[in-house]
C-alpha cells in the first residue's frame, strides 16, 4: 500500500447509489476501484458452499482468510470470482447480501479483511466504495463522500434492478429488507455505519446517475 496515493471514499447505506457512482469515477478519474462490499458478500458465498454456520465466527474468520476473491471488469460489469468461480450473479442476491450484512458485524473478519481492502491503494489513485472506507479502511484519505436516498427511492432502483434481471422479487419485501439492514450496520458495535466527520454528504434522491457523478468529481477538483 502506498499511503501518498490519493484515495475517494465513497460510503452509504444499501441502495444509495454508491457502487454504480463509484465505478463510474473511478473509470474517469482512470483509478482503481474497490467494491468493498463485494468482499463480504464473496466471504458469505463460501461460508455458504462451505455450509458454515455464520454463528461459528471461528470457522467465518478461516474462511476469510482461505477465500480467494478477484475481479474482472469486463467493461459493462465488474465481474467477482469466488475461489477461481464467477460469482457475480449470486453476490447480487438479496440472500448474499444477508449473509454480508451478518458477516460484517463480526470484529475478527473485518479486521482478517482490513489489510486485503488496503493493498488496493495503488496509483495513480484508488476509489473504494463501502460503510465505513472513509472512518475505518482509509481515514486519512483527503476527498471522502457519505452517499444516501429514501429507503423508498433505494427500494425501488433495486426492485428495477433485480426485476431486469429476471429476478422476482416484491417492493415491500425489499423496502423491509433495506431498513432491517439499515438498523444492524448502523447499530453493530464495530464500525457502524456513519458518515466521517469530514465527508460531503450527496443525496442522490431524485438525482440522475450523470448528476451525482459529477457532484463526485467536484470534490476531487477541488
Amino acid at each position: 500500500m502506498t499511503t501518498d496515493t490519493p484515495v475517494l471514499t465513497i460510503d452509504g447505506p444499501s441502495g444509495s447509489g454508491k457502487g454504480t457512482i463509484s465505478r463510474l469515477v473511478a473509470q474517469r478519474l482512470g483509478w482503481h476501484y474497490l467494491d468493498s462490499g463485494a468482499l463480504y458478500r464473496a466471504i458469505g458465498l463460501a461460508a455458504g458452499w462451505a455450509d458454515i454456520d455464520l454463528d461459528d465466527h471461528g470457522a467465518l474468520v478461516r474462511c476469510t482468510f482461505d477465500t480467494r476473491i478477484g475481479f474482472r471488469d469486463d467493461g459493462d460489469e465488474l465481474r467477482v470470482l469466488v475461489n477461481d468461480v464467477d460469482a457475480t450473479g449470486e453476490l447480487r442476491t438479496e440472500t448474499a447480501g444477508a449473509a454480508a450484512s451478518a458477516i460484517a458485524a463480526i470484529p475478527e473478519v473485518r479486521a482478517a479483511l482490513k489489510d486485503r481492502q488496503r493493498a488496493f491503494r495503488q496509483p495513480p489513485g484508488l476509489v473504494a466504495d463501502g460503510r465505513d472506507m472513509g472512518t475505518v479502511i482509509f481515514p486519512d484519505a483527503p476527498f471522502k463522500v457519505f452517499m444516501t436516498a429514501s429507503a423508498d427511492e433505494r427500494a425501488q432502483r433495486r426492485y428495477k434492478q433485480l426485476n431486469d434481471k429476471g429476478v422476482s422479487v416484491t417492493l415491500d419485501g425489499l423496502l423491509r429488507e433495506i431498513l432491517a439492514r439499515d438498523a444492524r450496520d448502523a447499530q453493530r458495535a464495530v464500525a457502524p455505519l456513519r458518515p466521517a466527520e469530514d465527508a460531503v454528504r450527496i443525496d442522490t434522491t431524485g438525482l440522475s446517475i450523470p448528476e451525482v457523478v459529477e457532484q463526485v468529481l467536484a470534490q476531487v477538483a477541488r
